[in-house]
């Protein structure tokens, strides 16, 4: 029972991490770039195996494990700009 919790839990985290690089690159890119679609198989027919992006049809297209990527990156500074300001605090 345990190991399906944490499967479940896991499985709303990894989610997260790629809605949340999704919107990073849509933000960062304004537009330009888009996220993998969650319906097709884009990334596998289209791209080599384990890239991060690929070009279709002249629009750069973010894997899910470039998502994946963009996200951690996004919460890691976001933890770091919080420590950051914290120890501003406290000084």
């Amino acid at each position: 029972m345990t190991e399906f919790l944490v499967a479940m839990l896991w499985s709303a985290v990894e989610v997260l991490i790629v809605f949340t690089g999704a919107q990073v690159i849509r933000v960062l890119s304004f537009g330009r770039w888009r996220s993998e679609r969650w319906s097709t198989n884009e990334a596998r027919t289209l791209s080599a195996a384990g890239a991060l992006s690929f070009l279709h049809d002249g629009q750069r297209v973010v894997t899910t494990n470039g998502l994946i990527f963009v996200g951690l990156l996004f919460y890691g500074l976001l933890a770091v700009l919080a420590v950051a300001l914290s120890r501003l605090a406290l000084a």
